[in-house]
């Protein structure tokens, strides 16, 4: 079972929006806590969530949208409707390309869920990291990467500033909630305290699920969604903030890009 901001992150959806779907009846939460009203989503509903926002964006509305997934459209047939709509979309004016970007990376997560197999996930434990950091608050996955390339450009800023040299390799957490998501990144960092040097310690963790996402961020999403739904089969559940290391990150070369996700479990 998923908190509604980590079901909100791996979905690429705001949290208010998660909270719309959920008032209209489109996507209702598998359980609420009737004490404190947090939301509780299963993993097998970001298949529906992917159906939602794909049909979204081919321009459906609610109504209708509400109508093609309840009554369970294939993948073959989704897939289908997205090509017809990506052809379209490539005719329309400069306006519509982020469209047809959001419908592409849409209809790569709903082809991604037959081939989870491909993927090597391993089980280990995840030690401490001390990070000199930077962190931003977040309304949803969509913003994330706008947001984590710059704190990572401005943390080297501070620490050449400060004359602080940045270990590797480069760590990003993410640590979903009611009110969206915690984007960190930071770099380890062994030294005395340093004014206006920002430092945050990672705690160990015992036992986390991890896999090799080799390629850009534009499909680290889908990696995201595999490695969940890893955790839900091997009957386990997330616990504390996901982790991204990056190993290799050639900046000429997103392509060529190795990071490492982590997700503590129990």
């Amino acid at each position: 079972m998923l908190n509604i901001g980590d079901f909100a992150r791996l979905g690429g959806i705001s949290v208010r929006m998660l909270r719309h779907y959920d008032a209209i009846g489109l996507l209702v939460p598998a359980s609420v806590d009737p004490r404190s009203g947090y939301r509780r989503y299963d993993v097998a509903q970001l298949a529906r969530l992917n159906r939602i926002l794909a049909l979204k964006d081919l321009g459906f509305t609610l109504d209708a949208v509400r109508s093609i997934v309840d009554e369970e459209v294939g993948s073959a047939e989704l897939r289908g409707m997205l090509r017809l709509r990506q052809t379209e979309l490539t005719a329309q004016v400069e306006a519509d390309r982020e469209r047809l970007a959001r419908v592409e990376r849409r209809l790569r997560t709903i082809e991604m869920e037959g081939h989870m197999s491909e993927l090597e996930f391993q089980r280990k434990s995840l030690p401490a990291v001390r990070l000199a950091e930077l962190h931003e608050t977040v309304a949803s996955v969509d913003e994330v990467g706008a947001v984590v390339g710059p704190l990572f450009d401005r943390l080297f800023t501070t620490m050449g500033r400060l004359g602080v040299t940045p270990g590797e390799p480069g760590v990003a957490a993410y640590d979903g909630s009611d009110e969206g998501i915690v984007a960190i990144a930071g770099v380890p960092y062994d030294g005395p305290p340093v004014d206006g040097l920002e430092v945050r310690e990672l705690s160990a963790e015992a036992d986390a699920v991890t896999v090799m996402h080799l390629g850009s961020m534009e499909t680290i999403g889908d990696a995201w969604q595999a490695l969940v739904r890893h955790v839900e089969d091997a009957g386990l559940e997330l616990s504390g903030p996901c982790r991204e290391v990056y190993h290799a990150t050639p900046m000429d070369d997103p392509d060529s890009w190795v990071t490492e996700l982590q997700q503590p479990v129990r």
